[in-house]
This record gives C-alpha cells, structure tokens and sequence, in this order.
C-alpha cells in the first residue's frame, strides 16, 4: 500500500497558504517530512488524518479516497498528533482499554490481550494503573503511539513526536518507531534533521506549503558531498557573513560561532571542505541552494 497526494492545497481565512500545490508519493515504510515551524506540515497531516478538508487536490490511499472516505481512512488510521489531551485521573490500561472498544475490539479476551501486548510495546507496563497525569512527557508519547498502533492500522501519521523529549527518551520512542511493521505507511512530520536521518529511508522537504525537495537521505547527502565549506567566526562577524556568503547554518561551539556554507569551492580563504550531512541538505534547500540543482534527481 502507498499514498498518493496530488495538488493538495489549503488557504486558511485569514490568507495564510498552508498547502500550496503539495505532491507526494509515499511509500509503505517510515517517511520523513521535514520542514521549520509553520512549514504546512500539520496543515497536511490533519487533512490526512481527516480532521479538517482541503481546498483542493486527492489524496488516495491504497483504494481509499481520503479527502472523500473519511470513515474507511479512520478504520485503518493510527494517529499521534503534536499536542493531544489525555485524562489525567485515569489510567494508562483504562484508557487505552476504552480506544480499543472505540476502535472496534469488541471481544474482551482479545482487547485484553491487545492492550497488554501494546502496554509491554511500548515498556509502560508496570506503570499500567498509575493515573495518566503522573506520566512524564516520554510515557505520555509512548501512550500515544501506543493508542495509534490499535487496530493494526495501514497508515500511521506522528507529528513532532520528539520534541521536548529527554535524549534518553528520544531512543527510546525511535526504537518503537522503528519496530513498526515495514508493510505500514509511516508518516513522520518534524523539524528535527535527526530524527529524519536516524529512521526514514525517503523524506521531503516542505516550506511555506511548498514540496521543496524530495529523496532518499543517503543519496541527497551525497549529491552535495564537496559543496560544504566550515570556518570558526567572532560572533560579532557574523552577519557580514551572511551578506556576502551562501551561509546555510551557524553554530556556537567553545565561545565561537561556526559557520556552514554552500558553495562549488572555498567561499573565501578561511574556509575548509567538511563532510556534508542531512542537517546541510536541509539547510541548503531551505536557503534555495539546494532544490534547483537537485529537483529532477530526487
């Protein structure tokens, strides 16, 4: 199963274009969309997810029209979206064991073994009968992909689902994400390059409502390998970089500021070639010095 997105636009009333003209073809694994606060990104994921509607455009799902079959999209929906409630006097099998009714496990024998299963999943078991408003930010998240992996769904759509984690939390949910069956359509919305690097085979890159750049991360890297040149600055120097120089990105490191530009060869003497990564990729096709030269390949 895939999803095909074609011509998705979305104006909000008060003018904003959050989707403008958004094609994707995603495959069934783990897909990164990776894009800055704003970008359109839980525009499209909450069309997808059917919780608001499109201006214009398709989107299909295997057979299933989503903008058009709302209840056959949430039969086979797992969804995690950036900021979700949760009761805080109930607890963590209690509340699950109610989404598993709601989401038609019927047969107590079979939602019990069900939500014991995705409890151990997801390492929340011992805590099963502590109320939910005692949870940290990381049990929380972990609850919330363990409430979007009920009923075996064929698409499931996380939004920011690391940030403000705790490093060691962030493992721990990149682990789970990443035990998620590779016959699934995966749609991981974030602006954290890492989290895109460490799990995602395909990715794309949105701004402003528009599909800057699409590819594989390894082969994107690549692409650029060469073009990325490094110098530490004064701190106070770097906006006169910035003027003059195709300065991607910019780094604090021990009371310097270090400096990453996109060129064909040294921007200026100083500058030194350094090994290229996703996080440059990104910040090159943000800047619009990526996604001319790289369109037709990705």
């Amino acid at each position: 199963m895939k999803l095909e997105i074609r011509a998705l636009s979305k104006r909000y009333p008060n003018g904003v274009q959050a989707l403008d003209n958004v094609s994707l073809t995603i495959p069934a694994g783990m897909f990164g969309l990776l894009g800055p606060n704003g970008a359109g990104k839980s525009t499209l994921m909450r069309t997808l997810a059917t919780l608001q509607e499109a201006d214009s455009g398709s989107a299909m799902l295997g057979d299933i029209d989503v903008l058009k079959q709302a209840q056959r999209v949430r039969e086979v929906l797992g969804y995690l979206p950036q900021d979700f409630g949760l009761y805080p006097k109930v607890s963590a099998y209690d509340l699950l064991d109610h989404l598993a009714r709601l989401k038609g496990l019927v047969d107590a024998r079979s939602r019990r073994a069900t939500v014991e299963a995705l409890l151990q999943r997801t390492n929340l078991y011992d805590v099963r009968r502590q109320n939910l408003g005692g949870f940290s930010g990381g049990m929380r998240q972990r609850f919330g992909i363990a409430q979007a992996l009920l009923g075996n769904p064929k698409l499931i759509i996380v939004d920011e689902p690391t940030a403000g984690l705790d490093p060691e939390e962030r493992v721990r949910f990149h682990n789970l994400l990443a035990d998620i069956g590779e016959d699934v359509v995966v749609i991981l919305s974030t602006h954290i390059v890492d989290d895109v690097a460490d799990l995602c085979s395909s990715f794309a890159v949105i701004n402003k409502g528009r599909v800057l750049l699409t590819g594989a991360p390894a082969e994107l890297v690549a692409a650029i390998d060469g073009r990325i040149w490094g110098k530490a600055v004064a701190k106070q120097d770097v906006e006169a970089l910035k003027a003059r120089l195709p300065i991607i990105s910019t780094r604090l490191s021990t009371g310097r500021t270090l400096v990453r530009a996109y060129a064909a060869s040294a921007p200026e003497a100083g500058f030194e070639a350094l090994p290229a990564d996703l996080e440059d990729v990104y910040f090159s096709t943000i800047a619009g010095h990526l996604a001319p030269t790289l369109a037709t390949a990705a």
